[in-house]
């Protein structure tokens, strides 16, 4: 999603969904997010979005909450490198909730919003939210704190 105000670009958001196929799928979505956040941060280094300020960038994620996503797994052993502990035994529901803090923590993302939902629910606007820093609440306060600062500026 791309929120423009005549040429100035404001903020963009990449929304993806997760259903089924976790394992399959997992590192897939990893490597979009970062590879998306990385050709954006370019594409504003080489002015692509001039004249527009430092624009915002957000990441939204819902996932299916099913067994696949919500049971502990063990991941397969890499043959060169021992696994990070905090990836030994953990579900793919904890892993994207991981990988969600660390994408604003690397300043790769303005803020990310992370929401998990079970198929039957979600079709009545169901959802929950693992972590309270990865809330819609606080995902809409920064955005909105964006679009405010914006609004001075062209005051």
């Amino acid at each position: 999603m791309i929120v423009k105000v005549k040429d100035d670009l404001i903020a963009v958001i990449e929304i993806k969904a997760h259903v089924g196929s976790f394992g399959n799928n997992f590192n897939n979505r990893v490597e979009e997010a970062l590879g998306s956040a990385t050709d954006f941060w370019a594409a504003y280094r080489e002015s692509t979005f001039k004249p527009s300020a430092r624009p915002w960038l957000g990441y939204l994620m819902l996932l299916e909450d099913a067994p696949g996503s919500t049971r502990d797994s063990k991941p397969k052993k890499l043959p060169h490198y021992p696994m990070r502990k905090e990836f030994e035994m953990i579900s793919y529901c904890r892993r994207y909730e991981i990988f969600c803090e660390r994408l604003v923590r690397e300043r790769l993302y303005d803020a990310t919003c992370f929401l998990t939902s079970r198929a039957k629910d979600g079709l009545d606007g169901q959802y929950s939210e693992p972590n309270k820093e990865l809330s819609f609440d606080n995902f809409a306060v920064s955005l909105g704190a964006r679009a405010a600062a914006f609004a001075n500026l062209k005051m």
